[in-house]
């Protein structure tokens, strides 16, 4: 579902938050990796899709299945 985990995502999110409000626009994720948004607006984006893997993980929406479909190119 996602490379991160909930601890991790919920980390990122907070740390989102925080430089969000105090107007910074650069984060350290969880493999202490720098991140620099160009503006408020893909904070903005950021934040919600981490919300929204967030919500994922607490649901337990997680695949079940996973089919692949292949073909030998004729």
């Amino acid at each position: 579902m996602a490379a991160l985990s909930l601890p991790e995502l919920q980390s990122l999110r907070d740390a989102l938050i925080r430089a969000r409000f105090a107007g910074v626009r650069e984060v350290e994720d969880a493999n202490g990796e720098r991140i620099q948004y160009r503006s408020d607006s893909e904070m903005a984006r950021a934040l919600a899709n981490c919300e929204a893997l967030i919500s994922q993980f607490q649901s337990g929406q997680t695949p079940n299945v996973i089919k692949f479909q292949t073909s030998k190119g004729t």
